[in-house]
Protein backbone atom coordinates (compact mmCIF):
# COMPACT_ATOMS: atom_id res chain seq x y z
CA UNK A 1 0.00 0.00 0.00
CA UNK A 2 1.48 3.54 -0.76
CA UNK A 3 2.56 5.35 1.73
CA UNK A 4 0.91 8.54 0.71
CA UNK A 5 -2.64 6.84 0.43
CA UNK A 6 -2.37 5.07 3.88
CA UNK A 7 -1.47 8.67 5.44
CA UNK A 8 -5.00 10.46 3.81
CA UNK A 9 -7.47 7.28 4.00
CA UNK A 10 -8.48 8.09 7.38
CA UNK A 11 -10.02 11.32 6.18
CA UNK A 12 -12.91 9.27 3.81
CA UNK A 13 -15.80 9.67 5.61
CA UNK A 14 -16.36 5.86 7.48
CA UNK A 15 -18.27 3.73 5.58
CA UNK A 16 -19.14 5.69 2.73
CA UNK A 17 -18.51 4.23 -0.87
CA UNK A 18 -14.44 4.37 -2.62
CA UNK A 19 -13.44 4.45 -6.32
CA UNK A 20 -10.02 2.68 -6.69
CA UNK A 21 -9.12 3.96 -10.29
CA UNK A 22 -7.09 1.68 -12.85
CA UNK A 23 -7.00 -0.33 -9.65
CA UNK A 24 -4.67 -3.14 -10.48
CA UNK A 25 -3.45 -5.73 -7.84
CA UNK A 26 -6.40 -3.90 -5.63
CA UNK A 27 -4.12 -2.94 -3.09
CA UNK A 28 -6.19 0.51 -2.28
CA UNK A 29 -9.36 -1.15 -2.59
CA UNK A 30 -8.28 -4.20 -0.28
CA UNK A 31 -7.44 -1.57 2.75
CA UNK A 32 -10.52 0.35 2.51
CA UNK A 33 -12.44 -2.81 2.31
CA UNK A 34 -10.75 -3.89 5.58
CA UNK A 35 -11.74 -0.71 6.67
CA UNK A 36 -15.25 -0.66 6.28
CA UNK A 37 -15.96 1.33 3.00
CA UNK A 38 -17.97 -0.30 0.03
CA UNK A 39 -15.64 -0.50 -2.56
CA UNK A 40 -15.23 -0.13 -6.57
CA UNK A 41 -12.55 -1.22 -8.74
CA UNK A 42 -12.01 -0.26 -12.42
CA UNK A 43 -9.44 -1.42 -14.69
CA UNK A 44 -8.76 -2.96 -18.32
CA UNK A 45 -7.30 -6.30 -16.39
CA UNK A 46 -8.92 -7.70 -13.53
CA UNK A 47 -7.09 -10.50 -12.96
CA UNK A 48 -5.12 -9.15 -10.08
CA UNK A 49 -8.43 -8.51 -8.42
CA UNK A 50 -10.14 -11.69 -9.40
CA UNK A 51 -10.50 -13.02 -6.06
CA UNK A 52 -12.79 -10.14 -5.21
CA UNK A 53 -14.71 -11.08 -7.65
CA UNK A 54 -18.51 -11.70 -5.54
CA UNK A 55 -17.59 -10.47 -2.50
CA UNK A 56 -19.85 -8.53 -0.60
CA UNK A 57 -19.34 -4.44 -0.66
CA UNK A 58 -16.78 -4.96 -3.77
CA UNK A 59 -17.54 -4.23 -7.37
CA UNK A 60 -14.83 -4.37 -9.90
CA UNK A 61 -15.55 -2.89 -13.23
CA UNK A 62 -13.44 -4.34 -16.50
CA UNK A 63 -13.57 -1.01 -18.91
CA UNK A 64 -10.96 0.55 -20.88
CA UNK A 65 -11.37 4.27 -19.32
CA UNK A 66 -9.16 5.84 -21.72
CA UNK A 67 -11.10 4.74 -24.57
CA UNK A 68 -14.47 3.68 -23.77
CA UNK A 69 -17.05 5.61 -21.70
CA UNK A 70 -17.31 6.27 -18.35
CA UNK A 71 -18.98 3.35 -16.56
CA UNK A 72 -19.51 5.24 -13.31
CA UNK A 73 -21.25 8.20 -15.06
CA UNK A 74 -23.64 9.60 -12.40
CA UNK A 75 -22.13 8.00 -9.19
CA UNK A 76 -20.27 9.77 -6.76
CA UNK A 77 -17.65 8.61 -4.56
CA UNK A 78 -16.35 9.57 -0.50
CA UNK A 79 -13.24 8.79 -1.82
CA UNK A 80 -11.04 8.17 -4.87
CA UNK A 81 -7.87 6.60 -5.57
CA UNK A 82 -5.60 7.00 -8.22
CA UNK A 83 -2.31 5.54 -8.04
CA UNK A 84 0.77 5.36 -10.78
CA UNK A 85 -2.20 6.33 -13.35
CA UNK A 86 -2.57 9.29 -15.75
CA UNK A 87 -4.39 9.72 -18.30
CA UNK A 88 -5.09 13.56 -18.31
CA UNK A 89 -8.82 13.87 -20.03
CA UNK A 90 -9.90 11.71 -17.17
CA UNK A 91 -9.05 14.62 -14.36
CA UNK A 92 -12.30 16.34 -14.84
CA UNK A 93 -14.41 13.26 -14.57
CA UNK A 94 -12.64 12.66 -11.75
CA UNK A 95 -13.32 15.46 -9.89
CA UNK A 96 -16.69 15.30 -11.30
CA UNK A 97 -17.20 12.04 -9.62
CA UNK A 98 -15.95 13.43 -5.93
CA UNK A 99 -19.18 13.96 -3.59
CA UNK A 100 -19.43 16.47 -1.60
CA UNK A 101 -17.23 16.22 1.43
CA UNK A 102 -15.61 13.41 -0.32
CA UNK A 103 -11.59 12.46 -0.38
CA UNK A 104 -9.20 12.36 -3.72
CA UNK A 105 -5.98 10.74 -3.19
CA UNK A 106 -3.90 11.08 -6.04
CA UNK A 107 -0.12 9.62 -6.41
CA UNK A 108 2.00 9.14 -9.78
CA UNK A 109 4.70 9.31 -12.01
CA UNK A 110 5.58 13.28 -12.35
CA UNK A 111 8.39 14.77 -15.16
CA UNK A 112 12.39 14.17 -14.38
CA UNK A 113 10.90 10.29 -13.58
CA UNK A 114 12.77 9.59 -17.48
CA UNK A 115 16.01 9.29 -15.78
CA UNK A 116 14.96 6.45 -13.29
CA UNK A 117 13.31 4.75 -15.78
CA UNK A 118 9.59 3.43 -16.78
CA UNK A 119 7.72 5.85 -17.33
CA UNK A 120 9.57 7.99 -19.55
CA UNK A 121 7.42 9.27 -21.88
CA UNK A 122 5.63 12.60 -21.77
CA UNK A 123 2.09 11.40 -21.87
CA UNK A 124 2.55 9.58 -18.44
CA UNK A 125 4.19 11.88 -16.58
CA UNK A 126 2.19 14.91 -14.66
CA UNK A 127 3.84 18.58 -15.22
CA UNK A 128 4.76 20.72 -12.33
CA UNK A 129 1.90 21.45 -10.29
CA UNK A 130 -0.30 19.61 -13.05
CA UNK A 131 -2.41 18.10 -10.14
CA UNK A 132 -3.26 21.16 -8.50
CA UNK A 133 -4.36 22.76 -11.58
CA UNK A 134 -6.86 19.88 -12.55
CA UNK A 135 -8.10 20.51 -9.25
CA UNK A 136 -7.98 24.50 -8.79
CA UNK A 137 -11.24 26.03 -7.56
CA UNK A 138 -13.07 22.74 -7.23
CA UNK A 139 -11.61 21.13 -4.30
CA UNK A 140 -9.91 22.29 -1.10
CA UNK A 141 -5.86 21.08 -1.11
CA UNK A 142 -4.82 19.56 1.73
CA UNK A 143 -1.44 17.92 0.92
CA UNK A 144 0.85 18.51 -2.27
CA UNK A 145 4.14 17.31 -2.65
CA UNK A 146 6.40 17.05 -5.92
CA UNK A 147 9.50 15.58 -6.62
CA UNK A 148 12.17 12.67 -6.20
CA UNK A 149 11.28 9.76 -3.64
CA UNK A 150 13.69 6.87 -2.50
CA UNK A 151 10.99 4.30 -2.01
CA UNK A 152 9.18 2.06 -2.77
CA UNK A 153 11.44 2.87 -6.19
CA UNK A 154 13.57 5.30 -7.09
CA UNK A 155 11.31 8.35 -9.16
CA UNK A 156 10.15 11.48 -9.60
CA UNK A 157 6.16 11.63 -8.43
CA UNK A 158 3.43 13.99 -7.85
CA UNK A 159 1.01 13.72 -4.73
CA UNK A 160 -2.43 15.47 -3.92
CA UNK A 161 -4.52 15.46 -1.69
CA UNK A 162 -7.78 17.21 -1.71
CA UNK A 163 -11.37 17.09 -0.36
CA UNK A 164 -14.56 18.64 -2.03
CA UNK A 165 -16.59 21.20 -0.68
CA UNK A 166 -19.20 20.08 1.38
CA UNK A 167 -22.01 22.35 -0.11
CA UNK A 168 -24.08 19.99 -2.34
CA UNK A 169 -23.71 21.47 -5.91
CA UNK A 170 -26.92 22.21 -7.99
CA UNK A 171 -27.59 20.15 -10.68
CA UNK A 172 -27.42 22.12 -13.72
CA UNK A 173 -31.62 22.35 -14.15
CA UNK A 174 -30.73 23.95 -10.72
CA UNK A 175 -32.61 21.54 -8.69
CA UNK A 176 -30.91 20.45 -5.76
CA UNK A 177 -27.72 17.92 -5.91
CA UNK A 178 -29.16 14.50 -5.02
CA UNK A 179 -26.54 12.43 -3.18
CA UNK A 180 -26.58 13.23 0.78
CA UNK A 181 -23.61 14.83 2.45
CA UNK A 182 -21.52 12.09 4.49
CA UNK A 183 -21.02 12.34 7.73
CA UNK A 184 -18.21 14.73 8.99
Amino acid sequence: MSAWVARFAPLVPKSAPVLDLACGSGRHLRHFRACGHAVAGVDIELQGVADLAGTEGVEIVQADIEAGPWPFAGRRFAGIVVANYLHRPLLPVIVEALAPGGVLIYETFAQGNQRFGRPSTPAYLLKAGELLEAVAGRLQVVAYEHGEVASPRAGVVQRLCAVADRTPVPALDGSPEPHPLPAP
